[in-house]
């Protein structure tokens, strides 16, 4: 089995940090652009896509910051993560995402989070 490399990405978004953070944390703003549905019990996320289920546990959660995710069935080692960078100058907003995939579907892997993130930033108007 080829070893998961970890990946960033980052996206200028045109949004507060409080207002993209509860699209982030909440099951209601993650459902309306990273999956179907999504159901949040003692920690654990279930995102649905086209009736396929995956679990994963929420590790980190800073307000207005961070959340940091953990697919129940992936490598110890690997997680998911998406972080709000606001620059102190011009507060301009960027999404950054870390993720983890095999060289072989990387680049797959960035075109999902592309995709996303662009539907995200169409959700929000920015």
């Amino acid at each position: 089995m080829s070893e998961k490399k970890k990946f960033h990405l980052e996206y200028e978004i045109k949004s507060s940090p409080r207002i993209l953070y509860s699209f982030l944390s909440e099951s209601n703003g993650l459902t309306q652009w990273f999956a179907d549905k999504v159901n949040v019990r003692d920690q654990v996320y279930t995102f649905t896509w086209d009736d396929e289920e995956q679990k994963a546990k929420l590790l980190l959660m800073k307000e207005n910051k961070l959340v940091r995710f953990k697919w129940l069935d992936d490598d110890p080692q690997c997680y998911f993560e998406m972080e709000i960078v606001q620059d102190e100058l011009t507060n301009d907003v960027a999404l950054s995402i870390t993720d983890f995939a095999t060289e072989d579907i990387i680049s797959e892997r960035k075109q999902i989070w592309d995709n996303s993130v662009d539907y995200l930033i169409s959700v929000l108007g920015a």
